[in-house]
């Protein structure tokens, strides 16, 4: 079991991000654990709330609150943290600012020194989003991070990604009822055509050829799993405007983007090349095998990159990118035996 603080909320006051200004930014937060202890910061993913992160906290888990001081951070966008629903006028909804990874990862870097007067981060850890965040510290905050461990993620999103990400993007703000963002109500048809759309990408071929979808006979057919998982899940509790704002920081995903205004085309790769391999931290790279839209040929290119001892270990499931979010007993498992390994190296 994990015992955690409740939710906290950070506000940064007047804070610039990639699209602007927002005027009162807020980061909200948890903590696990003595403060005394080493700092592992474990910020959410796509999805993900705070109180989704206690898959991986526990003194039986990968992250063990008696050993370390663990921080969950909000993404910007997530509905805790900063979002377009919960940010009042001019900047509500549609008219949120573009957030960028950089802006997260100053944002939590805020919170560390200023609320919780956190010295040196030991570790960062995320799964998917989460993931891409534990690469943008170190490149970030380069003497402020020892190791890091990102878990189905990348140090940018590829143009696959991105053009995966286009379909389900498409589904919702294509909808009848998203009315450009100024919905006055929830946008059920767009945001039942969104999990729908997304659903087929987040696990491998084989885990629909085994009939994962049926859960262990939790669902009756494909298409009860699909209408009870992929349009029950985002119904009632993801806001449409917060899950585009979302998803547009993790299109824009890039660690050669850092300290830079404007974009990098996807041609710069010296920039990409430049930026792994002054990463001074030491990082356990963690793909799964049949990951769709981040797949471990991604990550071998990325750790031959860096020049910091850092290492690849492949999750072999056949679960996909969840893999890594807390689906499968067995890959908890194999998850936590590897970082807790990883943590207690010298």
């Amino acid at each position: 079991m994990s015992t955690g603080s409740e939710v906290k909320y950070y506000h940064h006051g007047r804070f610039r991000v990639a699209g602007g200004v927002l005027p009162d930014a807020i980061t909200a937060y948890r903590t696990y654990g003595e403060p005394t202890n080493p700092c592992i910061v474990f910020p959410t993913c796509y999805g993900g709330r705070l109180d989704s992160q206690d898959y991986m906290i526990g003194t039986d888990k990968a992250l063990d609150p008696s050993h370390y001081y663990i921080v969950t951070f909000a993404l910007f966008s997530n509905g805790e943290s900063s979002s377009p629903s919960n940010t009042p006028a001019p900047y509500n909804g549609p008219y949120f600012p573009a957030v960028s990874y950089e802006d997260n990862i100053r944002a939590q870097y805020a919170v560390l020194t200023k609320a919780l007067n956190v010295k040196k981060v030991f570790c960062v850890i995320g799964f998917s989003m989460g993931g891409q965040q534990a690469y943008y510290w170190p490149v970030v905050y380069p003497d402020f991070v020892e190791r890091f461990v990102p878990i189905c993620g990348s140090a940018r999103t590829s143009q696959h990604n991105k053009c995966f990400l286009e379909g389900p993007k498409a589904a919702l703000v294509n909808s009848k009822d998203f009315e450009n963002g100024h919905y006055a109500k929830e946008p059920q048809f767009g945001l039942r055509a969104f999990g729908r759309v997304y659903s087929a990408w987040a696990y491998g071929q084989t885990w629909f050829r085994k009939h994962g979808y049926l859960m262990n006979g939790r669902y009756a057919s494909l298409d009860d799993f699909l209408r009870a998982e992929w349009e029950g899940g985002f119904l009632g509790t993801w806001d449409a405007n917060d899950l585009i704002t979302l998803l547009h920081t993790w299109q824009t995903g890039d660690v050669s983007l850092v300290g830079k205004s404007g974009t990098v085309g996807a041609s710069d790769d010296s920039g990409f090349t430049n930026a792994l391999a002054a990463i001074k931290a030491r990082g356990l790279i963690m793909p799964c095998k049949t990951d769709l839209y981040f797949p471990p040929e991604d990550s071998e290119i990325e750790v031959s990159l860096m020049k910091n001892g850092s290492k690849l270990v492949v999750i072999d499931s056949v679960w996909g990118h969840m893999a890594g979010g807390g689906s499968d007993p067995r890959d908890d498992e194999f998850i936590k035996e590897q970082v807790r390994s990883f943590l207690a190296e010298s």
